[in-house]
């Protein structure tokens, strides 16, 4: 018996790696392309080979060994990214603080507050119904956010789904990740709390307080960078740095041995990473680029409610904006009689307003789907700002190639065109249509079965875009 289990597995070995390696080739013919990238095809074919979009037009052939699909009557779209999501990665597991002084508890305290190396890429989720559910929704790929406030860490773009199991991987979740990771380190994420989650009586416990320690890390990781390039001009070479003694060293702060936390911060220091503030107000927006600017950053806004209202700050620095789609909402629990004020109802009907004026302003950006219970609400929310007069074409972009762009992936995502990764969807209608449906989906030239849009929505995590 055991023999013949063995000659079963060993005939069984070649056909389950042949299916595995066999070229995936789809070709969807006769449907109307929105490119993202130049004007649509009204009536085209695309034609995807090893989750590449292999040619593309309104003459192409269909190739004799394709899955040809009829778009007759259908929309293509390059796939939607949202750049901000909160469920994509795993909240790690937070110790309970063992210190018994003050001195001790900052220690700690500033571990939680100071993460720069936690990396979402680490921790991204894999085969979970919650991606599934956004696929269902159009949207491919997704920005995931570090957990954790004030300098979280780096956020990771990522795939909703990944291929099938290959032979040598199986279900091992780590391999796995790196199927999905698209870019594993994005952005550093940093927001102003005024009281960080981290909790205790240790500093900071104001939000003055947390401004000044955002900007003495960066300060510090500068003087890092300083001591590093001093030592290693001393020694005569490039590739390290000796211990500085106190009288050689540029300031007392300055770290007397290797520091992890403060390398992780050296690509956003040499503008090689950019650094994702949260801000919303306009004096937080405009707090936030004058940090960027004394510190020589690569400044990108995220929430962003009242961008409109430093636009011309925004373009002048250089600024992208990922803006919430996670418009505010009248509370569930004041009274239908109830009064507010002025500018809460101002902010409220301005928030689907807000992308047409970036638009305007020459500012460029993204969506973010941070705090929404139900993925479909992410192009609901971005069908409202085309109704309140953002065009059509500009927020296409803004949910593909321009979120790409943002995301240091324009190369390879966020448009249908020749030799870029077939993320695909394909819609029985206008996208900001309100009675559109996704009807396929392609992540990487694979098809995602998209029963799972079935499941209740689970609980969107913070307010606004905002992680609390």
């Amino acid at each position: 018996m055991q023999r013949l289990l063995l000659l079963a597995a060993l005939v069984a070995a070649p056909l389950i790696a042949l299916r595995a390696d066999a070229p995936h080739v789809y070709a969807i013919r006769g449907a109307r392309i929105v490119t993202a990238s130049g004007a649509p095809i009204e009536a085209g074919t695309i034609v995807v080979r090893g989750g590449v979009i292999d040619a593309v037009g309104a003459s192409t052939a269909v190739p004799s060994d394709a899955l040809v699909i009829e778009g007759a009557g259908l929309t293509v779209y390059p796939g939607l990214i949202d750049l901000g999501n909160t469920r994509a990665a795993e909240e790690p597991a937070q110790p309970a603080p063992e210190a018994r002084t003050t001195a001790e508890l900052e220690r700690w305290k500033r571990g939680q507050l100071l993460k720069p190396q936690a990396r979402a890429a680490d921790v991204v989720k894999v085969d979970d119904v919650e991606l599934t559910r956004l696929a269902a929704a159009g949207v491919t790929s997704v920005l995931a956010l570090p957990w954790g406030d004030v300098i979280s860490g780096q956020s990771a773009l990522v795939n909703v789904a990944a291929p099938p199991d290959e032979p040598q991987i199986g279900n091992i979740v780590e391999p796995r990740r790196g199927l999905i990771v698209v870019r594993p380190a994005v952005a550093l994420h940093v927001s102003f709390p005024g009281r960080p989650r981290a909790g205790g009586n240790a500093y900071p416990e104001s939000l003055m307080g947390v401004i000044a320690f955002v900007r003495q890390a960066f300060l510090d990781a500068q003087h890092y960078s300083v001591a590093r390039t001093e030592g290693a001009r001393t020694e005569g070479r490039t590739d390290g740095a000796r211990r500085l003694q106190p009288s050689e060293r540029s300031s007392e702060r300055l770290p007397l041995q290797d520091d992890p936390v403060l390398e992780a911060m050296q690509p956003a220091i040499d503008r090689k990473m950019p650094v994702a503030f949260e801000a919303n107000e306009a004096r937080e927006i405009l707090r936030a680029l004058k940090m960027a600017k004394e510190l020589k950053l690569d400044p990108i806004v995220t929430g962003a409610r009242h961008a409109h209202e430093v636009a011309a700050d925004l373009k002048a620095q250089n600024a992208r904006v990922i803006y919430s789609l996670n418009y505010p909402q009248r509370p569930r629990a004041l009274a239908p009689d109830a009064d507010e004020p002025l500018h809460v109802l101002r902010t409220r009907a301005d928030a689907p307003k807000v992308p047409g004026e970036l638009t305007r302003a020459g500012v460029s950006f993204g969506f973010s789907s941070a705090g929404l219970a139900d993925p479909k609400d992410f192009v609901k929310n971005a069908a409202k700002a085309v109704k309140a007069g953002l065009a059509e074409d500009a927020a296409v972009r803004a949910l593909t190639i321009d979120a790409a762009t943002i995301a240091g992936a324009g190369e390879r995502l966020g448009s249908i065109e020749k030799g870029k990764v077939a993320n695909l969807i394909v819609t029985d209608g206008n996208l900001f249509d309100e009675k559109t449906k996704v009807t396929r989906v392609f992540v990487e030239g694979r098809p995602v079965t998209l029963d799972a849009a079935a499941v209740p929505a689970g609980r969107g995590r913070g307010r606004g875009g905002m992680r609390r």
